[in-house]
């Protein structure tokens, strides 16, 4: 119900004592017996200190402006703009006079990384909203409305639901857009707004189980994306701690697997596969034995290295690229 803003400051603090070795060395795990102590010097450590706190009722996200940053949005039923100052204003206002008629809310919103009067913010129809603060100072109007036409074929009862967006992330140079929903990831050009221009299936075999995951929930669960730092490769999350990571130029995609056991130093992730029919080879898994209780529903990349970190429940695993 509150957001903090927080002001760094740079000190110089030793390190806590370190059991040593035989060598004088620090012991790299716990031992039976304690040696020697030895104070490392830590030279400078930044800390955070709370500076100004801003009240505003249920936040769901805070969103920087990357250009300027002493402004920043925040997210629930409205989109509010704030700056350092404690000014704040509501920007974006979809809820209706009566909240009975309410029919669509907003799910995720971002601040475009070049221009920094520009931003989206998505719905659960599964539209998404280009506005510029340049125009008006209230974007009850959209510059741009990105919609995809809904195929007929597979409209059912669970239509609206899935094609909810979860995320929304804007490409590193500015161009593109990545978009989650719960079947799929879209990548949008801002100057094409009727249909995506890319579209990566994350787990087209749940289609046929969406009425078992309606009944646990499983539906509703909100799946974040990521780019690259170059913009070339996206990743997301999935069930069976397993997260999706597609290359753009060849369309190669990959399903990896985040768990303790694999996660030892230096140790490869194998790719895995989920197998819809009867017979499985020795690596798939079935369909059937996916653990639904087990989801990333968190994702990010490194926007210089190829170093990933990946939520699952409530352990955070950090990859990097062998090469």
């Amino acid at each position: 119900k509150t957001i903090k803003l927080g002001e760094r400051a740079k000190s110089k603090k030793p390190l806590k004592a370190k059991p040593k070795g035989e060598k004088g060395s620090p012991t790299k795990g716990f031992h039976d017996t304690l040696g020697g102590t030895h104070i490392y010097p830590n030279g400078l450590m930044v800390e955070a200190s709370p500076k100004v706190c801003f009240k505003c009722l249920n936040i769901t996200k805070t969103l920087i402006s990357k250009q300027y940053c002493k402004t920043y949005l925040s997210q629930n039923f409205v989109l509010k703009l704030w700056n350092l100052e404690n000014y704040r204003k509501d920007i974006v206002d979809i809820k209706p006079a009566n909240m009975e008629e309410l029919t669509e809310v907003i799910t995720a919103a971002e601040f475009h990384p070049k221009e920094c009067s520009m931003f989206v913010y998505s719905s659960s129809k599964g539209s998404i909203r280009l506005c510029d603060m340049r125009e008006r100072a209230l974007c009850d109007k959209h510059a741009k409305l990105f919609e995809e036409p809904e195929d007929p074929t597979n409209r059912s009862f669970f239509s609206e639901i899935i094609s909810s967006i979860s995320d929304v992330k804007f490409s590193h140079n500015g161009r593109y857009m990545l978009t989650r929903d719960y079947l799929s990831v879209k990548v949008w050009d801002l100057n094409m707004e009727t249909k995506p221009v890319e579209t990566y299936h994350v787990h087209e075999y749940l289609r046929n189980k969406l009425c078992s995951l309606y009944e646990n929930d499983c539906i509703f669960d909100k799946f974040e994306c990521s780019w690259s730092g170059d913009d070339k490769h996206i990743m997301t999350g999935s069930y069976n701690n397993f997260f999706r990571m597609f290359e753009r130029d060849t369309k190669r995609d990959s399903t990896l697997e985040a768990c303790r056991e694999i996660t030892k130093p230096r140790t490869v992730l194998k790719p895995r596969k989920v197998s819809t029919g009867g017979k499985r080879k020795k690596d798939e898994i079935s369909v059937d034995c996916l653990d639904f209780n087990k989801k990333i529903l968190h994702t990010a990349w490194h926007p210089l290295e190829n170093i990933v970190a990946i939520a699952a429940t409530n352990n955070l695993y950090v990859f990097s690229s062998k090469d």
